[in-house]
């Protein structure tokens, strides 16, 4: 069986804030990313949402952690396990602004900023099911700006290879 680490985006809400009120910030992908291995995105930018709506992504990603063909995301995950002293945000979601068509001279602008910790899913010996998780504004790291639900499914892979440490 092939370890894998399952990621899905499901919505995204915003809050009142600069973002918002933002008139060129209209189109929003979300980017995943695992240390920096590995960045997946929403094939999808879609409208920016107002007024306490949701976007729905829907998208799904997996992340191969195997032995034999992934060994540096492997030993990424050993270390996560293994070093306390490592930040615990080992799975990054980025919001971004997509800039509309007729502007393309406008770059993607990374807008906000949402983790989920695989150390603290091994901890908990729980997977992250359609949980909302805070995204904080990239300019602001002290303020949420908005929620992303997610599902990082990581446990049966995390387990795994805290077996293989022991082994080690």
């Amino acid at each position: 069986e092939v370890e894998k680490i399952r990621i899905k985006i499901t919505s995204l809400g915003l809050t009142e804030s600069r973002i918002t009120s933002d008139e060129t910030i209209q189109q929003l992908f979300v980017e995943c990313r695992l240390n920096n291995f590995l960045a997946e995105e929403t094939p999808l930018s879609l409208p920016k949402p107002t007024g306490g709506q949701r976007i729905h992504y829907n998208y799904s990603t997996v992340i191969n952690v195997d032995k034999e063909d992934n060994h540096a995301e492997r030993e990424y995950l050993k270390s996560i396990l293994l070093k306390p002293e490592l930040p615990a945000d080992s799975l990054k979601f980025t919001v971004v602004s997509d800039p509309p068509e007729d502007e393309q001279d406008l770059e993607c602008e990374d807008i906000g900023f949402a983790y989920v910790s695989l150390k603290e899913i091994f901890q908990k010996q729980r997977d992250i099911i359609e949980q909302d998780i805070d995204v904080f504004d990239s300019q602001d790291a002290s303020a949420v700006i908005g929620k992303l639900t997610v599902t990082v499914e990581a446990l049966h892979a995390l387990r795994s290879v805290h077996a293989e440490c022991k082994n080690d």
